[in-house]
């Protein structure tokens, strides 16, 4: 089963590529399934037993995804859209559109209302799968310290306090009525304006989507000693004013410094515990008194953890000054 979770990724990676590029004769269940080196048939049958959905929807609402980010954030007319997206007219479009999202093209450009997109799909994820880390890479980068002072802004997140960690925070996600992991990214990738959005909505980390720690009496204890809930969501500007999706808290997190330990772009089924242990150390290794300050350990004071392998591996702790 790992080696077909493998293909499928593959599959899954190939088909978000030629989504980007374009190139609709690629995205054939022929061409798919030759690329597996396996028959339609058999192809067709795993792909809907690992990613729990046909192929022919995925494809569809995948394609619906990056076409709605273009009606989003463009100026092009909804039928060049609808064309560069393998759909054959105006009206297949809207009608596809507004299947999915309850709205039409020319009313979302307008409203630009959240709605749950297809995120892509991740089957072979080796730490979710419990296989680790292969090989033996080490990044030879240093763990980056800085203090860096950021801009009131808002957040607009889900939380939980009973979690401890990403998967057991998606487990725990999973029974609450719609803030399962599925539902909650697909509406966040589909917000505009996330000040860490870097305009990809093939990854949800590329999206603008972080982890976040509150300083909350209710939480849980954390390694470091402090009452914490942790939350899922994405930072937006003070001037936010669009719609919330009615299961999402938007707070407002006050100018204040901050303290970052950074690890530099790393390979993520190689290094990917590695560089989280280098963090760890970094931060309990920290001499926070020579530095003139601590953690800001007060109520309602915010940390963030980032993870984007192609770009860095970063906890943001808050601060105050001795």
């Amino acid at each position: 089963m790992y080696e077909w979770k493998q293909q499928i990724q593959a599959i899954v990676d190939e088909i978000d590529n030629c989504i980007k590029k374009r190139e609709d004769e690629a995205l054939t269940l022929k061409f798919l399934s030759d690329k597996s080196g396996y028959s339609e048939f058999y192809f067709t049958r795993k792909f809907r037993e690992i990613s729990g959905m046909q192929l022919k929807e995925y494809l569809r609402r995948r394609r619906l995804a990056f076409a709605l980010k273009e009606v989003r954030d463009t100026k092009k007319g909804i039928l060049e859209i609808a064309l560069d997206y393998g759909f054959s007219s105006h009206e297949a479009f809207t009608r596809a559109f507004k299947a999915a999202y309850g709205i039409t093209p020319s009313e979302y450009r307008k409203r630009n209302m959240p709605v749950v997109l297809r995120t892509k799909i991740n089957p072979f994820d080796r730490y979710f799968l419990g296989l680790g880390e292969i090989g033996m890479i080490q990044s030879t980068e240093d763990i980056k310290i800085y203090f860096v002072t950021i801009p009131t802004h808002k957040f607009l997140h889900i939380k939980n306090y009973e979690s401890n960690g990403y998967w057991d925070f998606w487990q725990k996600q999973s029974l609450v009525p719609g803030q399962d992991c599925e539902t909650v990214c697909g509406l966040l990738d589909s917000i505009k304006g996330k000040l860490d959005d870097e305009g990809g909505s093939e990854a949800n980390s590329g999206s603008g989507q972080i982890m976040a720690y509150i300083n909350d009496p209710r939480g849980r204890i954390c390694d470091w000693g402090i009452p914490r809930t942790e939350c899922y969501g994405v930072r937006l500007p003070v001037s936010f004013d669009g719609e919330i999706p009615p299961q999402m808290l938007l707070i407002d997190i006050p100018e204040a410094e901050y303290i970052v330990f950074e690890h530099g772009p790393f390979d993520y089924e190689q290094e990917n515990a590695s560089a989280e242990e280098k963090i760890e150390k970094a931060m309990a290794d920290f001499d926070f008194k020579a530095a003139g300050c601590h953690i800001d350990t007060s109520p309602g004071r915010i940390a963030y953890l980032y993870h984007d392998p192609e770009r860095f591996f970063k906890y943001i702790r808050p601060v105050e000054r001795d």
